[in-house]
């Protein structure tokens, strides 16, 4: 046994996946550790190259000291996920205490050539870039493969100091997860990157994702660009979807079902934007689906000139394709505070909110407004709003837009 329990893929043999997992098998037993540290191999090369995800158990805790983990060209697949879930795992039983932690200058890194991109309804060589568009016996949309991290059902996790660079879809994905810390990810995609000297499209590049039975979760400094949305609540469930088929999610979901509410979420420090023109953070709920009890305290806009995302911040949506407008009271007990913006529009309400409170936002943008009610007042209730202008306007001004989104 290894002194303090804790595992060095290092001390194994194998191809890189494989000295992983057998480090993972030596360390679940005992509650153990695996420290991933610089690859050491006769061939001299220092990235860790996978070819599938790094499957992890509850009660274990993996470090990534100071190195890079990246996809390789033969992988279709998470960079790391839960071990409860995947393709064929119908019933996902929750696991807890799992604790991913980086050290010092820790890397995820996406494949030279990735297999495949974008969420379950994009086409691949369409839509979004993938080395299987066009071959027989591949799925030709993206999946949940596509994403960085994927926690399903686990409870009591922490998730920090990353840089996730190029992620094949969202870099980290939660589904039904409890009682978590998510501190210090950085985020690096821009919707665009040049393989073999060609620009190529990578959609749905958010940075953090929280899904559906989401509760109980700090969030505390998230910084860097992202293709997509750089954080997004989203709560979606339009109807019902078994687990453990190459979907939006791993985990399934029944229609209206309150365990698929997301609750009591803390959002500090958020420092970025998205290179594509979306939003820096997301929240969006379908009808019958709650979201409350969220606090976001701090955000600022550092795109460049180049770049002007559509909303710093968006609650909610009117098209149709997302369930429409939510009822009043589906979306409630939010506290935004302290937003630095430079976008079309600091705070964009596209859909219901209740029982709120924003204060301190202000819109760089000389073009942009502060506060954009796209969905109409009658869908925005019992809200108190203060010290939010935009800059050509007056201090302590309340400007109110309602454009269509």
């Amino acid at each position: 046994m290894h002194e303090r329990n804790v595992f060095d893929p290092n001390d194994f043999q194998g191809s890189d996946s494989e000295r992983i997992a057998q480090a993972l098998a030596a360390a679940a037993p005992r509650y153990g550790t695996v420290r991933i540290t610089r690859r050491d191999a006769a061939d001299g090369r220092a990235v860790w190259l996978i070819d599938e995800a790094i499957l992890l158990p509850g009660n274990l805790t993996l470090i990534i000291d100071n190195c890079t983990i990246q996809l390789s060209d033969r992988a279709r697949d998470n960079f790391i996920r839960s071990a409860n879930c995947g393709i064929g795992i119908a019933d996902v039983e929750p696991i807890e205490n799992l604790h991913i932690l980086g050290v010092g200058n820790a890397v995820l890194l996406g494949a030279e050539h990735p297999r495949a991109t974008g969420d379950a309804v994009k086409t691949l060589g369409v839509r979004s870039y993938g080395t299987d568009a066009g071959k027989p016996g591949e799925r030709q949309t993206g999946d949940w493969r596509n994403m960085g991290i994927l926690l399903a059902r686990v409870h009591n996790f922490t998730i920090e100091n990353l840089l996730i660079k190029e992620a094949h879809c969202w870099a980290v994905s939660l589904e039904k997860c409890t009682r978590g810390v998510i501190r210090n990810l950085a985020f690096h995609a821009t919707q665009t990157r040049l393989i073999d000297g060609v620009p190529q499209t990578i959609l749905n590049q958010d940075g953090l994702d929280l899904r559906a039975g989401c509760r109980d979760i700090l969030i505390d400094t998230l910084t860097g660009v992202t293709g997509d949305d750089l954080l997004a609540l989203t709560g979606i469930c339009l109807r019902d979807s078994p687990a453990g088929t190459l979907d939006h999610g791993v985990s399934g979901g029944r229609f209206r079902d309150p365990a698929n509410d997301i609750q009591n979420i803390i959002i500090r420090n958020v420092i970025g934007y998205s290179a594509a023109g979306h939003h820096i953070v997301r929240f969006l709920n379908t009808a019958g689906l709650g979201m409350r009890n969220i606090v976001l305290d701090g955000l600022i806009d550092t795109s460049p000139e180049t770049v002007t995302d559509h909303a710093a911040i968006r609650i909610g949506d009117t098209q149709p394709a997302w369930g429409g407008v939510t009822p009043l009271g589906d979306t409630s007990g939010f506290q935004i505070r302290n937003v630095f913006s430079k976008a079309r529009s600091a705070i964009l309400v596209g859909g219901s909110l209740c029982d709120s409170v924003i204060d301190g936002v202000f819109n760089a943008n000389p073009e942009g407004v502060a506060l954009n009610l796209v969905s109409g007042a009658e869908y925005f209730q019992q809200v108190d709003v203060a010290h939010v202008r935009d800059v050509d306007r007056k201090p302590g001004a309340a400007e109110v837009a309602h454009t269509k989104a």
